[in-house]
């Protein structure tokens, strides 16, 4: 056989202008055993496919692909009613947290800015006139007392 004519096959098979025919005739060249050793390289590529078909199915094929493409099964998941409702529980849990904690805030700044205490249990009426002011809140004796050291206080300091 003339091997410029392979030759020619093969730069034609790269190039892709090959037709099925001339296929043909390079895997049956490429099945001798005798090839020269500029063209032996090739042999590897045109010998594939007659390995290939060789090869065949395995008798295990059909499981192995089955046990590929079957989906599990799966369990579905018990919800019970506190499960289910859990979630509004804690965003409730959560807005009462926020609004305590406004509460308090808002609570303490009121009180920063007065400086007054009341005592709610020793409330009584009061007049804007200052006698019935001591006579309401201080005892006789005592509003006697202070009167009385009231002068003397003056008259030590004349």
């Amino acid at each position: 056989m003339d091997y410029k004519y392979i030759e020619q096959l093969v730069e034609r098979y790269w190039n892709g202008e090959t037709s099925l025919e001339e296929e043909q005739i390079l895997r049956a060249f490429f099945r001798q055993k005798e090839i020269p050793t500029s063209l032996l390289c090739y042999k590897v590529i045109f010998a594939y496919e007659d390995r290939e078909k060789q090869k065949g199915l395995g008798d295990d094929f059909d499981a192995k692909i089955l046990e590929k493409i079957e989906i599990p099964t799966i369990k579905a998941k018990r919800l019970t009613l506190r499960s289910r409702l859990m979630p509004l529980m804690k965003a409730a849990a959560m807005v009462a947290v926020v609004m305590l904690i406004g509460m308090i805030a808002e609570h303490s700044m009121d009180k920063q800015g007065e400086s007054m205490i009341y005592v709610h249990d020793e409330y009584s009426e009061t007049s804007s006139e200052p006698e019935v002011a001591v006579q309401q809140t201080a005892p006789e004796d005592s509003v006697k007392i202070m009167a009385v050291e009231d002068e003397e206080d003056i008259s030590k300091e004349k």
